[in-house]
């Protein structure tokens, strides 16, 4: 039986689009199926790192900063990201969208003007961004949800399994300078080492280091890409 249709969104991809990229082929059909489960039209349009404007913006309900960094304009994407968070909108970073995600928030919230990216600047004097000590190109692993998290309501579930497909994560020993405000720590690995943030006082801001879309891939519907695709239908 059809799905009845409740609301339309149009998501504004943030990223620069390479159909070698594996996520880029799985974002529009891990939201095509969360948009007919939870009964929402959704389209979405690519916004490239280097083309966000207020006009590309001010087109879409929600933003979605997808993996594929370095971007082309970083500035381009950490705008993008703190256009979704100081305005209300439905945001959902994974990957590269997580490690800007974090940078946005350490610049621009914190005051930790030299926040930065190894990949982007391996010279950075402030690596928020780093390598990772295992690289987690193509791994699965468990995460673990914070008791009381979004995540931990999204999932109805303590822990599960997800897909990444990174080099980078959150420097262990510079992340905690960015936390204790609203910005917390929504899910940590089995070492402990963070995997996603959420932000607290907002309709819809999560980030992952791992990656849902892909479970689009294998013809799943993911849980966390459902509620983003029903966030802008709830109060803000």
């Amino acid at each position: 039986m059809a799905c009845t249709i409740v609301g339309f969104m149009r998501v504004g991809l943030i990223g620069d689009y390479n159909p070698d990229v594996k996520a880029h082929g799985a974002i529009p059909l891990a939201l095509a199926r969360a948009a007919a489960e939870a009964g929402v039209e959704v389209e979405t349009r690519w916004i490239g790192s280097d083309a966000v404007d207020e006009a590309a913006l001010g087109a879409c309900a929600a933003l979605w900063c997808v993996p594929g960094s370095p971007y082309v304009d970083m500035d381009g994407a950490l705008r993008a990201i703190r256009r979704a968070r100081e305005r209300d909108l439905p945001f959902l970073g994974s990957c590269g969208g997580f490690q800007h995600a974090v940078i946005e928030w350490a610049r621009d919230v914190v005051g930790l003007a030299e926040a930065d990216h190894a990949e982007s600047n391996p010279a950075a004097a402030m690596p928020l961004v780093a390598p990772l000590a295992c690289a987690l190109v193509g791994a699965r692993g468990v995460v673990r949800f914070m008791p009381g998290s979004r995540l931990r309501a999204i999932y109805g579930s303590d822990e599960a399994e997800e897909g990444y497909h990174c080099s980078y994560g959150l420097n262990p020993s510079l992340q905690e300078r960015i936390f204790g405000r609203a910005l917390k720590v929504a899910a940590r690995d089995v070492e402990g080492q963070v995997r996603a943030v959420e932000l607290d006082g907002h309709r819809f801001f999560v980030a992952t280091l791992f990656q849902p879309e892909l479970s689009a891939l294998a013809g799943r519907t993911h849980p966390l890409v459902t509620a983003f695709v029903r966030a802008p239908a709830r109060p803000a």
